[in-house]
């Protein structure tokens, strides 16, 4: 069996862990967004991304 990498402490593992929580939220709203509000939201989201 080989070693894993672990976090070095907890608060590392909790930054991470909300970090991939708040970017799959975002990935999920975006649809929605884009959906209810239409192509306004799309332009929204283009210009301050981009």
């Amino acid at each position: 069996m080989s070693n894993r990498d672990q976090f070095a402490s907890k608060i590392g593992f909790i930054l991470a862990a909300a970090g991939s929580a708040i970017g799959l939220g975002a990935i999920w709203k975006f649809p929605y967004m884009a959906g209810t509000n239409g192509v306004v939201y799309l332009f929204y989201y283009l210009y301050y991304v981009h």
